[in-house]
């Protein structure tokens, strides 16, 4: 008796989009860290810690800024941080981790010929081990809509159906 892969001839597309990830590491640099107390913005201070940090622990890689508690932190005080960055960081992004990852990957759709998907029964690959912020599946299946005949997500095996081209 003859084995049949029925995925391999459903004519299934899968697009995973964690293989689209440049492998750059992201950092987070959090500004509470500097402020006094973790609240105050003390100019002084905080020239001088920013001058004794080591920004080479992050030459290379993306850095996304944030202060992540209620404190009130001037604009300078970021502006003061990008010119510590420049010429250290790959990109520098302000926001949580998840909003600078989804600007890269962004960034990165913007480069995909999405018209190799025309007609094509696409899956949205789920369970990436990078953990991809819901935007960006929200960002290729936009993407994906003037394209594609189907739009799923999940594995060949077990998908969840999201669109259907109209007739």
């Amino acid at each position: 008796m003859e084995v049949v892969n029925k995925v391999a001839q459903s004519g299934l597309v899968t697009l995973d989009l964690e293989t689209l990830h440049q492998g750059v590491p992201l950092d987070v640099f959090d500004i509470k860290d500097f402020l006094h107390m973790e609240y105050v913005l003390k100019e002084a201070d905080f020239r001088t810690a920013l001058d004794t940090y080591d920004w080479e622990q992050h030459r290379g890689h993306d850095l996304t800024v944030l202060c992540s508690n209620d404190a009130i932190v001037a604009s300078w005080a970021f502006m003061l941080i990008a010119t510590k960055c420049e010429g250290v960081v790959n990109r520098l992004f302000f926001g949580p981790q998840d909003v600078a990852v989804s600007r890269i990957y962004a960034e990165v759709l913007d480069t995909v010929d999405w018209s190799t998907y025309q007609g094509k029964r696409v899956i949205l690959k789920g369970c990436s081990e990078l953990g991809i912020p819901q935007s960006v599946y929200m960002d290729a299946t936009r993407r994906l809509l003037p394209y594609a005949d189907r739009i799923m997500y999940g594995e060949a095996c077990s998908f969840v159906p999201v669109w259907r081209a109209p007739k």
